[in-house]
Parts: structure tokens; sequence; C-alpha cells
């Protein structure tokens, strides 16, 4: 039983690390963050994780319209 759970744990962290890397490429990236995996993702990841995403996008790119995800409930042309 033991193996099982050390193989679950392993295949998780397996799983997760490529989609954790992807996601940190997109919100510190410099070029646009308009990337339609990168703001799936962002839409994927808890709340506390998206606020640090958009934070990060913010720092790049506080002269563009946010993306999805990124805006003021109700004001999509503003950072939150």
């Amino acid at each position: 039983m033991k193996k099982i759970i050390a193989y679950l744990i392993l295949a998780l962290v397996a799983l997760s690390g490529p989609f954790s890397f992807a996601y940190y490429r997109y919100v510190t990236n410099t070029q646009s963050p308009y990337s339609d995996i990168g703001i799936r993702l962002n839409s994927s990841v808890p709340g506390f994780v998206q606020d640090w995403g958009c934070g990060k996008l913010k720092e790049n790119f506080a002269e563009q319209l946010p993306p999805l995800g990124c805006a003021v409930e109700g004001d999509p042309t503003t950072w939150r």
C-alpha cells in the first residue's frame, strides 16, 4: 500500500511540474500577456496564485489592457 501511495505522489509531482513551469514562464514573460495557454493556466490556478501571477504580469504590462482573469470585475480595462 505504501508503494502505491508513493507512486501516486511521484506521478502527481511529475505531472504538475510542466504545468507549473509553463505558468511561471507565462507570468514572468516580457513579450505579451495574451497567450491563450497562459490565460487558461491563470484561470485554473487557486486565487492566491492567480493574484501573484496577475501582479507579475502587471509589473511588465501595466500600460496594456489586462488579460482575462486579471481585470477588475465589471471593468475590463483596469488591472486588479
